[in-house]
């Protein structure tokens, strides 16, 4: 089987099952596990490689949108070269990947029929679904249902763990810095096994954007930095962003000295196994008393006063 990936959880959900010699090409963003990027990318994005301010990627990401444009590009004349047999797309979010229209648009020019195949996660068990379904279209089935049970044993080992803890600091876990925006989907979830009491982010429902007054109002304990695509290291660079936001420094969470930069990237956005990876990250910001820190390379660090 020939397949395209054009989302990077999608990706990582591949090689996971043991599919990464029968994935030939990927999108421009995927970057894990590190032999996906030794594949070809039949996508591109006119903000990919550019230094903008978070500010600016809202901004042109807004007016692209507005205008009817699209964030990606295909490359339906590679598509068509390499001939694929499953193509695995999504329509969760507009500016996270190539949309299943367009992928469906440009299929119906190829000479051939491929499958495709949209991943529309919303929830961690969602995720664990989306495994089952790459393995079933894949022939994966029993190595996916492995794959499953051994990330639900750990999401179930952590809920175990924080059920017992003796406060649950409330949590603000912050997915863009400007302007702000409150994570969804699967991080409030994350949030309530870890043992935190999410704040204004609804579980299971889209990410979206809030009023600063909302957060001091909520007076988060804890508050993580989680900027969608973004690494530790450009999550860092946010700080003086944060920092400027009136009232910051009276914040509950800027006061104790508990505000955490994250590879959102990586742990937090993208849903795909390494969210399991992230969930035991969190329990570890939430609770050090209670859970190691996971050896997970450049995934967290104390956002310095």
């Amino acid at each position: 089987m020939r397949i395209v990936s054009l989302l990077p959880s999608a990706t990582e959900i591949a090689f996971a099952l043991g599919l990464g010699d029968q994935v030939v090409a990927v999108s421009h963003e995927c970057d894990y596990p590190p032999e996906a990027r030794q594949r070809p990318a039949v996508t591109r994005s006119p903000l990919h490689g550019h230094a903008l301010s978070s500010r600016e990627i809202d901004q042109r990401t807004t007016e692209q949108l507005r205008e009817g444009g699209t964030l990606y590009y295909l490359d339906a004349d590679r598509l068509g070269e390499l001939a694929p047999d499953l193509i695995l797309t999504q329509e969760l979010c507009d500016v996270c990947a190539v949309a299943q229209p367009e992928v469906e648009r440009a299929v119906r020019t190829l000479a051939t029929a491929p499958r495709v195949l949209s991943l529309e996660p919303n929830t961690l068990g969602d995720v664990l679904e989306t495994i089952r379904v790459v393995g079933a279209a894949t022939g994966r089935e029993r190595e996916a249902a492995a794959l499953v049970a051994q990330l639900a044993e750990r999401i179930d080992g952590v809920r175990r763990a924080a059920e017992t803890v003796a406060a649950r600091p409330r949590v603000f876990c912050l997915e863009w810095t400007d302007p702000p925006w409150v994570a969804g989907h699967w991080v409030p979830e994350m949030v309530a096994l870890a043992g935190g009491t999410n704040l204004l982010g609804q579980a299971g429902a889209p990410s979206v954007r809030v009023h600063w007054e909302q957060v001091r109002a909520a007076e988060p304990e804890v508050v993580v930095l989680m900027p969608c695509g973004f690494d530790l290291a450009r999550t860092l660079a946010e700080r003086e962003v944060v920092r400027s936001l009136p009232g910051w420094d009276d914040l509950p969470a800027v006061k104790a000295g508990r505000v955490y930069a994250v590879d959102g990237s990586s742990y937090f956005n993208r849903p795909g196994p390494r969210l399991v990876d992230g969930l035991e990250l969190l329990a570890h910001l939430l609770h050090p008393e209670r859970f190691a820190l996971p050896p997970l390379p450049a995934a967290a660090a104390p956002l310095a006063a």
